[in-house]
């Protein structure tokens, strides 16, 4: 579940967010990349639909995920603790808060193994489906968040400001998945 979620991260974050009007500073184009999220951009959701929609999932494993993805997104909150420029590269640091999606996968993968009779079909034999289905319902459920810091790095291109391709680590804090325990 972790890949699935960490390759749509990366076809979200390839969206490059480009201001209208006015020249936007770096901390309004940061603002702008995280709303994006919070409402639920058009762009977001077309992304998140056609990955979700190529995945080896039931069509109702899909409807689910989907959904914990868009809880995700939309509960997602922040607050940009600063900007400094240099140059034509400018570094916004953010606060985030979002869904702990990494302690529920890892408390359902404690689950699984304290458990493993229970994901088994009507003969005995393990069913992948099961615990996929049990995984992305405690997904759904999940209210417990936890909050991040990330440094978004921006640059200048044609005189607009445009966040910098995000490491690993700093898109999974997004989605909630970041690995915080070693």
């Amino acid at each position: 579940m972790k890949k699935i979620i960490f390759s749509i991260l990366l076809i979200i974050c390839n969206l490059i967010i480009i201001g209208c009007g006015k020249e936007q500073t770096a901390k309004e184009v940061v603002a702008q990349y995280l709303d994006n999220y919070i409402t639920l951009d058009s762009n977001v959701i077309l992304q998140m639909d056609e990955f979700v929609d190529n995945e080896n999932l039931t069509n109702e494993q899909k409807e689910v995920y989907k959904e914990v993805l868009k809880k995700e997104y939309s509960s997602l909150t922040y607050d940009i603790q600063g900007e400094r420029y240099e140059n034509d590269n400018a570094y916004v640091k953010t606060k985030i808060n979002v869904i702990d999606l990494y302690k529920v996968q890892r408390e359902a993968l404690n689950y699984y193994n304290s458990h493993i009779e229970e994901f088994n079909n009507d003969y005995g034999v393990y069913d992948k489906n099961l615990f996929i289905n049990y995984k992305l319902n405690e997904m759904k459920k999940a209210k417990e968040t936890i909050n991040y810091e990330i440094e978004f790095k921006l640059e200048k291109e044609n005189d607009k400001w445009k966040v910098v391709q995000l490491s690993n680590d700093d898109l999974e804090k997004i989605h909630g998945i970041y690995s915080y325990e070693e």
